[in-house]
C-alpha cells in the first residue's frame, strides 16, 4: 500500500515547484524586462527569489516543520545544491553520450536528446530534491 502522507506531500511538493518556476520567470522578466537590470544579474535575483520562496512554502505547507529556522534553511541550501548537481552530472552525461544525437521531428518543432536530457535531469532534481528536503532538511524531529 502507498504512502499517503508521502504521496500527498509529493503532489505539494511539485506544486511549489510550478510556483517557484513562475516567482523565478516574473521576477527575471521584471529586473530585465522592466527594470533594466543585467540579464544574469535578474537571473541570479531570480534563482534566489525562487529558492526563498521554495524553502518557506515547504517548510509551512508541504512539510509542515516546527525545526529551527536557519538550520533547516542551511540544510535546504545544501539540498538544493546537491541535487542540482545530481541534474547537471545527468544531463550533461545524457548529453554528451550517443543520447545527445536523438533528434525527433514532431512536425511543429524538433526535440533534441538535449531536451531530452534537460527534461530527465528535471525528473531526477524533483525526485531527489524530495527525498533529501523530506528525510533530512524537514525530518521529524
Amino acid at each position: 500500500m502507498p504512502d499517503r502522507p508521502a504521496a500527498m506531500q509529493f503532489i505539494k511538493f511539485c506544486l511549489v515547484g510550478a510556483m517557484n518556476t513562475l516567482v523565478t520567470l516574473c521576477t527575471i522578466f521584471i529586473c530585465k524586462s522592466l527594470l533594466g537590470i543585467n540579464e544574469y544579474v535578474a537571473n541570479a535575483i531570480g534563482y534566489v527569489l525562487g529558492v526563498i520562496n521554495s524553502f518557506l512554502w515547504n517548510k509551512q505547507w508541504v512539510f509542515r516543520s516546527r525545526g529551527r529556522f536557519s538550520r533547516e534553511a542551511i540544510r535546504f541550501a545544501l539540498g538544493f545544491a546537491v541535487c542540482y548537481s545530481l541534474q547537471l552530472l545527468t544531463v550533461v552525461a545524457l548529453n554528451t553520450s550517443s543520447f545527445g544525437k536523438i533528434e525527433v521531428d514532431t512536425g511543429i518543432m524538433v526535440v533534441s536528446g538535449y531536451g531530452f536530457a534537460t527534461l530527465i535531469g528535471c525528473g531526477v532534481y524533483t525526485v531527489t530534491n524530495f527525498i533529501y528536503n523530506r528525510l533530512i532538511t524537514f525530518r521529524k524531529q
